[in-house]
């Protein structure tokens, strides 16, 4: 997380701007990686911060009376990134592979939620 403060000169108005960067690799498919053990579990949680995010993301979009933060760690962490007049950008990462094609579609089916 990085965070910026500046005062403007003209009305000596604070201006406040955080940036968090958070990398979800690991997303894929357990059984197409092959992961076991350690790596299967951090998959699992992955997945599970994943499928909050998108839940927190629906909420928010249809101006949901309860909006579900509570529901993992990576969306407690950026509740003050997501709602209120916060500007957020999502990148997602794909591959051009015919192998992964399943996974591209699926990521950026995620990310036009």
């Amino acid at each position: 997380t990085i965070l910026i403060s500046r005062t403007l000169r003209a009305t000596g108005e604070v201006v406040r701007s955080k940036f968090s960067l958070v990398d979800l690799a690991g997303s894929e498919r357990a059984k197409k990686t092959g992961a076991e053990g350690q790596r299967f579990k951090e998959s699992v949680t992955i997945n599970q911060g994943l499928l909050a995010l998108g839940n927190v993301i629906a909420a928010l979009d249809g101006a949901s009376s309860h909006v579900p933060y509570r529901e993992s760690k990576l969306t407690r962490l950026l509740q003050d990134s997501l709602g209120g007049n916060s500007h957020t950008l999502m990148l997602a990462c794909v591959s051009p592979a015919d192998s992964n094609l399943d996974e591209t579609v699926n990521t950026l089916r995620y990310a036009n939620r």
